[in-house]
């Protein structure tokens, strides 16, 4: 784990304004910058940055955060990585307590050098291969797409990378993928024949390899890197690194199936496709993905495993998704997979086709579900409703699970009323009120009032006991997590609390209390306000302590009870 105490002080040296206008151009606006979101499309600047509180927040799109979490999503860097990256970006260096295996960093570093230099000869091998060429050019593939993407060629032969490294008998190659040891103890290359696929993290390491058999090659048609201490097919997706600019450009992201379909894409100007590698789809892919946009597209052929793969994202997505999320499947006729559509009718048929064809998640949902049942029939709809029920549970965005909720009791024509009890629905004023009254915002409890203000100024936490806290409700536990946060950090500002927070049981709530705030003035004068709430929090506990102790009977009552009744009365 890296040291709080570094977090703080890394936050301290670097100024949020200069971390995002390096990648995002900022504009003065009173107080604070502004900037177009580059989150989500939008024309008129809603992407606001506060100086003082060393904060980001979108008023568009909800999008707020630390320098660190702006690196995370800007860049879709890990968390450590986002700290490495403003301590390079500070001239600090982070501690070697922050490394949880110092060996296994050096292992790592030692795998990169082994695939750099397998990257660097199969890219040479390209260039003296006739066949390799050959096929790339009849795949409609220029020199320059190669290049931007790093293809490769490795050729036929046992062990051919013993020209690359000295020592073959290495056991970092093995380690690597590159070579197998058979029982017997003998070695080979893994990889013979085949057009090479660099696979690359974020950082634009190359982290693993797909190599594709040319035209009348042997099986499979794909073979992949196995998984490494660098590589985890799950966790990665080919050609995000490439396609990083493209979506957000878009607004958008297509997940295909194979490396063909991404680099056929780009090809012919859709630069903002990626690719799983060989395994289904998985919530790190679509939390990943989630980072760059709001809206992806999968597309997947139109047979029954593409069928089977889009169910499988499907179930994945659902507890992932927000409110902003469009998340949506493209099929394609029978006849085509991505890259020899946009082979045939080009980047505009493709993306018409699309436009046209993108079956929307929720009506993917109940189209599958549906066909499994005879909605015809009483026995059916329950059927129907018992195969939905875990589905839609797993959805946290409040605006999409109702109506989910909705559509499900049209479908089988029951009222929302019955279906909250059939489903065991927790059900909200807000849920059943008129449009008018539902955009209104819900009034801030006492506690999360207080929750705004330690984080507007922490110093007042000094000032706020815990007695006072003594409800269960989940601003109340909130605002005892940041006060705990405050008596081992008691000079932590807003930014290095919010960040304090962020492995917090409550991190979603302080950082949304963050964005709550991010309109009040630096000179706001919150005593008055602070010093009210705090003897309404009293007030409030002292009637809470009242009943409980008015519910005794005398006799019950110990006389420290007594005399504690006495002076709350």
């Amino acid at each position: 784990m890296i040291p709080q105490d570094f977090i703080q002080s890394l936050l301290s040296r670097v100024d949020i304004v200069d971390v995002i206008d390096r990648r995002v151009p900022l504009k003065k606006a009173g107080a604070n910058y502004q900037a177009c979101c580059p989150f989500h499309n939008e024309k008129s600047p809603s992407f606001t940055v506060s100086p003082t509180k060393q904060f980001y927040h979108c008023f568009g799109c909800g999008a707020h955060g630390t320098a660190i979490g702006f690196l995370m999503e800007y860049a879709g860097l890990s968390y450590v990585d986002a700290i490495k990256a403003l301590a390079d970006q500070a001239g600090m260096v982070v501690p070697e307590s922050a490394v949880p295996n110092p060996v296994r960093v050096q292992q790592a570093a030692g795998l990169l050098e082994v695939m750099r230099r397998a990257e660097q000869y199969y890219r040479q091998q390209l260039k003296h291969s006739a066949a390799a060429i050959a096929y790339l050019k009849k795949r409609g593939l220029t020199g320059e797409i190669a290049a931007r993407f790093g293809l490769g060629y490795a050729p036929d032969g046992w062990q051919n990378l013993e020209a690359v490294f000295e020592q073959y008998a290495d056991p970092i190659l093995p380690e690597a993928g590159l070579v197998i040891v058979n029982d017997a103890g003998q070695r080979y290359d893994r990889f013979r024949d085949r057009v090479m696929f660099p696979i690359v993290n974020q950082k634009g390491d190359v982290i693993g390899f797909g190599g594709r058999v040319m035209d009348g090659g042997g099986e499979p048609k794909y073979l992949n890197s196995p998984e490494t201490p660098l590589f985890q097919k799950g966790s990665e997706l080919y050609g995000l690194f490439q396609a990083r600019r493209a979506i957000r450009d878009a607004g958008r992201v297509i997940v295909v199936e194979g490396y063909m379909d991404v680099v056929a894409l780009a090809q012919h100007g859709v630069e903002y496709a990626v690719a799983t590698l060989g395994t289904a789809t998985t919530a790190v892919h679509i939390q990943k993905l989630l980072r760059h946009t709001d809206e992806i597209v999968f597309c997947f052929d139109g047979d029954s495993a593409g069928q089977r793969a889009a169910w499988r994202a499907l179930e994945h997505s659902l507890p992932m998704v927000s409110d902003s999320s469009r998340l949506g499947f493209l099929f394609l006729p029978e006849t085509h997979d991505p890259d020899s559509y946009v082979r045939e009718f080009g980047r505009d048929g493709f993306e018409a086709f699309m436009a046209q064809s993108v079956v929307p998640l929720s009506a993917y949902l109940f189209k599958q579900i549906a066909q499994q049942h005879d909605l015809t029939a009483d026995e059916g709809k329950s059927a129907f409703l018992k195969a939905l029920q875990p589905l839609i549970a797993q959805v946290v965005a409040p605006g999409l699970a109702l109506m989910l909720r909705k559509r499900a009791a049209e479908l089988v024509q029951v009222d929302m009323a019955e279906l909250a009890v059939l489903w065991n629905v927790k059900t909200t004023r807000a849920a059943v009120a008129s449009p008018a009254r539902a955009r209104r915002p819900a009034p801030a409890s006492i506690s999360r009032q207080l929750l705004r203000m330690v984080l507007f100024s922490p110093a007042l936490a000094q000032q706020l006991s815990e007695d006072l806290l003594q409800q269960s409700d989940n601003d109340t536990q909130t605002l005892r997590e940041v006060l705990a946060i405050l008596r081992e950090y008691p000079h932590l500002d807003t930014a290095m609390l919010i960040e304090q927070g962020r492995h917090q049981a409550h991190a979603v709530d302080i950082e949304q209390c963050g964005a709550e705030i991010m309109d009040w003035e630096a000179d706001f004068d919150l005593l008055p306000e602070f010093n009210l709430a705090v003897e309404q929090l009293r007030t409030t506990s002292k009637q809470s302590r009242m009943q409980v102790l008015a519910q005794k009977s005398l006799r019950d009552l110990t006389e420290e009870e007594k005399k504690e009744l006495q002076q709350l009365r």
